[in-house]
């Protein structure tokens, strides 16, 4: 593990890794932390670039790959549950696919299995208007975009901790996420051999339920729940339904 990545670790019992997403930080998962650290110790990097872990030189999924699995080494955990969220999820599974002796179970939150064609060029774009204008106008899109309609309307709170979030990454860093995201290549999935939950929101634009019903077809004997009026920032909007899925899915993992 680079020496200068951030992780926070709370509880005892067997490992839960928690990687985050694009723009995000290890407090994505603040809203799953006090509940799962009462039975599991829950293990929260903020990956290279991200939050308070700068990024030294380019970023690629490979090499936040390589920064989960040191975080395992440096910890001596021979195998985590593994739970992501959007980009994370995409980390998570290359993890799943080229470890999978040192992955018990994989939980994906908004999962991708790498970006369409189509969104790739605009991911790149979003790279040069954080290098050249920071992240106002990222974050306030984000939000709008990323977040449901029930959220905006009766969750305001929510959309301002996003919004908080996106403000506080570093330009350059968040720049280079985005190059490692528009650059992603789908994980072999047909090697991931551990239990595998997958959990979207009704509303979540960047992984809508039509892909992730696809992903959830590829991955041999995973699981599926949509949430309603949800969007991207599932931790965040649906907290309590998280919460559930996730315990419930830890619990019955042999």
């Amino acid at each position: 593990m680079a020496p200068q990545l951030t992780v926070e670790v709370h509880g005892n019992g067997d490992p839960v890794l928690l990687v985050h997403g694009l723009g995000g930080t290890s407090n994505v998962f603040g809203p799953q932390v006090g509940v799962l650290s009462r039975f599991f110790q829950c293990i929260r990097p903020d990956l290279p670039g991200s939050g308070r872990s700068p990024a030294d030189g380019p970023l690629s999924i490979a090499g936040l790959a390589d920064a989960v699995e040191g975080v395992m080494d440096e910890r001596g955990l021979d195998r985590v549950h593994l739970v992501g969220h959007s980009l994370g999820t995409i980390v998570c599974q290359h993890v799943a696919a080229r470890r999978p002796n040192r992955v018990r179970s994989l939980a994906l939150i908004g999962p991708l299995h790498a970006p369409p064609d189509a969104a790739r060029p605009v991911i790149r774009d979003r790279a040069a208007k954080a290098r050249a204008e920071g992240m106002v106008g990222i974050a306030d899109a984000i939000v709008q975009a990323g977040t449901s309609a029930d959220t905006k309307a009766n969750r305001p709170e929510v959309a301002a901790l996003v919004r908080e979030i996106l403000m506080r990454q570093d330009p350059e860093g968040y720049a280079r996420t985005c190059e490692a995201l528009a650059a992603a290549e789908p994980a072999d999935v047909a090697r991931i051999a551990c239990p595998t939950l997958l959990v979207t929101g009704d509303e979540d634009g960047t992984a809508p339920p039509t892909a992730v019903r696809a992903l959830h077809r590829k991955i041999a004997g995973s699981s599926l729940r949509i949430l309603d009026r949800c969007g991207h920032w599932t931790t965040f909007e649906r907290p309590a339904e998280v919460n559930e899925a996730l315990v419930n899915f830890l619990f019955s993992v042999d």
